[in-house]
């Protein structure tokens, strides 16, 4: 029977469903429009970069160079002394992870009061020494510094706190690390880690990472900061393998609890257009487990600033040229057939690991402390 308005019962149901599936669709709309604000409001954005690589934004496609910076702050100044240059290939499929010696030798554009404000040559880690004045004199410092060294052109840049970052294993409860050798720790609690894999909590992982002096393994190329390069590697990789296994990577709300979890503790300089949310969802397919590790081309000497790694003339520099060129030409594949001693696996499975066999290296890398180090 119909209506009063001449349609029949069913056509008013029907009408009123559809209407209510608007309403509801339109509020769940809402709700992850709000996660997504959300999580993007907990990213702290900074002004890291000089220059940056052209990037639609629109169409999110490789190759992409990010440069991360790896902070510490105590005391009201901010310090740096962990710097990792990541390369997503063209296809986002593979990613390249390239950790630049604290104690590489190399020029820098300010080395500080005590230096006239004037360049010189000094370790790495000095770049990020030279001022208490974070933002305005020592972070352009350390971009700076990386530019000359590499001329690589970064799409986008990242400071992160390695004490803060490993607040995330809260989220997952524990990672997987596998030291190579068995290892005293040097803080706290004296902890001895074993060699091998095991799961770690969050202050368990933290103290891992940041051990540098107990890694002896200099034959392949493991000793000293480069031990502890690989495990910071290892815990990245660890992390997000961890993460990506709870569906943190495609679930707006969990990336929001995720996000939140690093505010304070992350900030990201992004192109125009492109938000914290939107990176992640276009990254989400890439395997923590095919990241691959480079050492840069290398080796230990004594200079007048003490035991630093120094590119030296010759084979190391043109190593050392060739794979500044492969991360700006998306040739890394290239790169990596062609100078496999410096290629190193160092994800959760430490067996993986492939000796580098540094040009007259031997131990001895990494006289100044620094926060994140051991």
């Amino acid at each position: 029977m119909a209506g009063k308005s001449g349609a029949p019962w069913w056509a008013h149901m029907m009408l009123y469903a559809g209407g209510l599936t608007m309403v509801v669709a339109g509020g769940a709309a809402a709700v992850t429009q709000i996660g997504y604000n959300t999580a993007n409001g907990a990213v702290e954005n900074e002004d890291i970069l000089d220059n940056r690589a052209e990037m639609d934004v629109e169409n999110i496609e490789g190759p992409l160079n990010i440069l991360v910076l790896g902070v510490d702050k105590q005391g009201g100044s901010t310090r740096s002394d962990t710097m990792i240059m990541v390369h997503v290939n063209k296809d986002l499929t593979d990613v390249s992870m390239v950790s630049l010696p604290r104690d590489l030798y190399v020029e820098i554009p300010d080395c500080g009061p005590d230096w006239g404000s004037n360049p010189c040559m000094q370790k790495l880690n000095h770049a990020a020494s030279i001022s208490d004045d974070w933002e305005n004199v020592t972070l352009p410092n350390v971009v700076s510094t990386i530019d000359n060294l590499t001329g690589v052109e970064f799409h986008m840049a990242a400071t992160v706190d390695f004490n803060g970052f490993m607040d995330l294993v809260d989220l997952v409860d524990e990672i997987e690390l596998c030291p190579w050798q068995e290892i005293q720790s040097i803080h706290g609690e004296k902890r001895v880690f074993p060699e091998g894999c095991a799961y770690y909590d969050k202050e368990e992982s933290l103290d891992l990472i940041r051990q540098r002096y107990g890694w002896t393994d200099w034959e392949s190329g493991l000793g000293g900061d480069y031990g502890r390069q690989a495990m910071q590697q290892q815990a990245i990789k660890a992390l997000i393998k961890e993460l990506k296994a709870d569906g943190y990577h495609k679930d707006v709300g969990k990336l929001t609890e995720l996000f939140e979890g690093l505010k304070g503790k992350l900030t990201l300089d992004l192109p125009d257009g492109l938000t914290a949310v939107d990176l992640a969802m276009n990254l989400r397919d890439l395997n923590p487990e095919d990241i691959t590790s480079i050492r840069v081309p290398a080796t230990s000497i004594e200079t007048e600033v003490g035991s630093s790694e120094v590119i030296t003339e010759g084979e190391l520099q043109t190593a050392a040229d060739a794979l500044w060129s492969a991360l700006q030409n998306d040739t890394m594949d290239q790169w990596i057939a062609q100078y496999p001693e410096w290629v190193k696996q160092t994800g959760n499975a430490a067996t993986e690991t492939e000796p580098a066999e540094a040009e007259g290296g031997t131990e001895g890398t990494g006289t100044e402390d620094g926060g994140t180090g051991g």
